[in-house]
């Protein structure tokens, strides 16, 4: 699998260049990022593919220096069960 960075979206593309999943965002000025959105194919599930999707927002973000508002249920939990991304959450 691989995780290709594209404007306001991440994709993740299967060995056969396939998207598979993805999840964007939204800039709210330019120190903001609104992750509204997080998917993954079904038949790709269960193999933590979304939480690598939001670890690489994560990293988009502290490479940025923005915070992060995680309005997707999916990175709100990811958010709320990792303190380790306690550094780019808006507070």
């Amino acid at each position: 699998m691989e995780i290709k960075e594209e404007q306001n979206r991440l994709v993740l593309l299967n060995d056969e260049g396939q998207e598979t999943g993805e999840m964007t965002w939204s800039n709210a000025g330019s120190d903001i990022m609104i992750i509204d959105h997080t998917f993954v194919d079904p038949a790709y599930r269960g193999q933590k593919l979304a939480e690598k999707l939001v670890r690489q927002g994560v990293e988009i973000a502290r490479r940025d220096h923005k915070e992060v508002i995680p309005l997707c249920p999916f990175a709100k939990r990811e958010f709320d069960n990792k303190s380790e991304y306690g550094d780019v959450l808006r507070k």
